[in-house]
Order: C-alpha cells, then structure tokens, then sequence
C-alpha cells in the first residue's frame, strides 16, 4: 500500500460525514482500485527485475529495459532486490 493510500484511508475514516454529504462512491472506488494496480505492478516490477538480475542480466541491460542508465537502474532497484532475499 502507498503512504499516500494509507494516509487518505486514515483521513477517510476520521471523516464524519452528514447523510447530506452521501454520495455515489464509485468514482473514488475506481481511485482505490487503480491505486492498488499501482502497488501490484510496482511489486511485480521489483520482482522481474530482481528475477533477471539473478538470472545474470547487467544493470546496463536491465536500465536499458526500463528505458534508463544502468546507473539509475541500480540506484532504484539494487536496495529493493537486497531486500527480499
């Protein structure tokens, strides 16, 4: 879950709401749903990065995948991929 996911659900359930102030939700369902889209691909990135770093494929080619130096490739997954083994 995101900071900002978790951060609006703690607002969300502080909210005291008037029956007036009752609306159709499905607007800021879709919101939540795509937020959680977000978080699965997220994580489904850092694993297929750190299945083809583990596989013997360069940060060069990986960077190049992802469309980014090999530097920043590393910078952003390196530390993610440490941390699930």
């Amino acid at each position: 879950m995101t900071k900002t996911k978790a951060s609006t659900e703690e607002w969300l359930d502080e909210l005291r709401l008037e029956k007036s102030d009752m609306r159709d939700g499905a607007h800021l369902a879709r919101i939540g749903v795509a937020l959680d889209a977000i978080d699965a691909a997220e994580r489904e990135l850092v694993a297929a990065v750190a299945a083809a770093h583990a596989a013997g494929d360069s940060w060069a080619a990986i960077g190049a995948v992802l469309g980014t130096s090999r530097q920043a490739a590393h910078r952003r997954f390196a530390a993610l991929i440490d941390t699930q083994r």
